[in-house]
């Protein structure tokens, strides 16, 4: 169960990123699911730069970036964001930007939709 007051955690990386041998977004969904937070949202911008960027990346027709900016945002009890922030602090050695927030989870329901 996920507390009403809750941390939302954003993790800004690139699409190129990689750990492991696989996308990084994709190791960062893998790990939060092991370690049983509520639940993990990948995010694919449109535009952006970061701090060690030399171009804008951009997803323009006549400019097909290899390199868009992706955002993970995982929301569960600041314990559990705090303790996977250290983890993925610990292994992601550059190439990262996290913020976290308190957040109000106002529902939070499991199951099919029919």
């Amino acid at each position: 169960m996920i507390p009403t007051e809750a941390t939302l955690l954003r993790i800004f990386i690139g699409e190129s990123d990689r750990m492991d041998g696989k996308p990084l977004y994709e190791w960062l969904v893998i790990q939060a699911r092991q370690r049983g937070l509520a639940g993990a949202t990948v995010l694919r911008g449109m535009m952006g730069f970061g701090a060690h960027s030399k171009i804008i990346h951009t997803f323009k027709i006549e400019r097909l970036s290899e390199d868009l900016p992706i955002v993970v945002e995982i929301v569960d009890s600041a314990e559990k964001i705090e303790d996977f922030l250290a983890f993925a602090e610990s292994r992601i050695q550059r190439g990262m930007l996290a913020t976290t927030e308190k957040v109000q989870v106002r529902i939070y329901r499991g199951g099919k939709v029919e």
